[in-house]
């Protein structure tokens, strides 16, 4: 079994009854601030930053998922009551309680103690199911090449799977393709700074890079947009989606509300692309 960990103390919040009436959306909000406290970037000379970052990320997983946060506030409600018994129980009350024990064994009568670890080993061992669940899951979304290819995979998943993406929460990210340049994890790292981050799709020419960010929520992409992300040697492009997207999702449809959109679709959007990742790289240089 492996040893445990208060999900809830992880994350900063209350543990026990209090934390099992905390909503969802205080448990994120719980999250965002931790994540910036405890994030890599953040703490240089912390050699154990990223493991403490990763064991924040895990504790936040469970505790959005529904089942798993069920399965988790029983162990606690059980171990809570182990404690409370033990606490309560002195030494006379202890060899009372032995002895009507004995008796309850002769006459075939279930023993408490057994039955509250019988307990608490199983629901310890479905909550470990549901972890490795969720970490299946999440593993399924990193797609084994970061290329064209994999961008072509999600779309048909999104495609087939009738998904609707909302534009508002949708980054297009672009970067030159300078050393190790960015892979999804890396770029999830960055963005999760603004919000939890749904999913990302790499893009790849010759020169350059690009990638869809999908933001949780609508609130986390306007945070992400027009800041200065990644390495300062090879910073990172972020703009909004815009008409450019139609011929790689075509599954969202143009509206009349899009028109007036952005004049840099097109022709015209490389270039601009191109000067801006110029004049970011040239600033990052003067950084130095």
């Amino acid at each position: 079994m492996e040893d445990f960990v208060d999900h809830y103390v992880v994350l900063g919040l209350p543990s026990g009854e209090e934390g099992m009436k905390l909503s969802e959306k205080e448990i994120a909000k719980a999250y965002k601030w931790k994540a910036l406290e405890l994030h890599p970037d953040k703490r240089p000379d912390d050699p154990d930053a990223h493991e403490k970052f990763q064991k924040l990320k895990t504790s936040y997983e469970i505790l959005k998922d529904e089942k798993a946060r069920k399965l988790f506030d029983d162990l606690l409600r059980v171990k809570r009551e182990k404690q409370k018994r033990q606490s309560q129980v002195d030494s006379k009350r202890r060899k009372m309680m032995s002895d009507l024990e004995e008796r309850e064994r002769f006459a075939f009568a279930p023993d408490p103690a057994v039955r509250a670890h019988d307990e608490e080993g199983r629901i310890a061992r479905k909550l470990k199911e549901e972890i490795d669940r969720i970490r299946a899951k999440h593993a399924k979304k990193s797609c084994p090449s970061e290329t064209l290819d994999c961008g072509i995979d999600r779309k048909k998943r999104y495609d087939s799977g009738g998904v609707q993406l909302d534009k508002e929460r949708v980054l297009k990210v672009s970067w030159e393709k300078l050393g190790e340049g960015y892979s999804a994890e890396r770029l999830r790292e960055v963005f999760s700074e603004f919000g939890e981050v749904e999913d990302v799709v790499i893009r790849s020419t010759k020169k350059k890079s690009s990638a869809l960010v999908i933001m949780a929520t609508k609130d986390g992409a306007v945070a992400a947009m027009g800041t200065l992300c990644g390495d300062l040697s090879n910073p990172l492009l972020v703009v909004p989606l815009q008409r450019a997207v139609q011929t790689e999702f075509p599954t969202v449809e143009k509206s009349a509300e899009d028109e007036p959109q952005s004049n840099l679709v097109g022709a015209g959007y490389q270039a601009y692309e191109d000067s801006v990742l110029e004049k970011l790289r040239k600033a990052a240089k003067n950084q130095k």
